[in-house]
């Protein structure tokens, strides 16, 4: 994988991809980003594989019913969640 800070030649690094990550397989980005992004993905194996991660992890929760997640794993969801925000 590349350092965070790699940049390739149309600007975008690793951390802004990772930025971007949840917009890109939500299709919420922006029709003008969406071009370098996929470019950053093809020079990148990390990012590529890291996206397919995100991808496969989406469609399998949305597989599952709220009533199917026990409470405990609900409430360590929520408090990571609350916890990456603050971050």
């Amino acid at each position: 994988m590349h350092e965070p800070t790699q940049r390739f030649e149309h600007g975008y690094t690793c951390d802004q991809v990772v930025e971007l990550a949840s917009d890109y397989v939500e299709r919420a980005l922006p029709p003008e980003l969406v071009e370098p992004f996929e470019m950053h993905l093809n020079f990148c194996d990390g990012c590529f594989t890291f996206i397919e991660q995100i991808r496969t992890t989406a469609e399998l929760g949305s597989r599952l019913e709220e009533e199917q997640i026990p409470d405990e794993t609900k409430t360590k969801l929520l408090a990571a969640f609350r916890d990456w925000q603050r971050q």
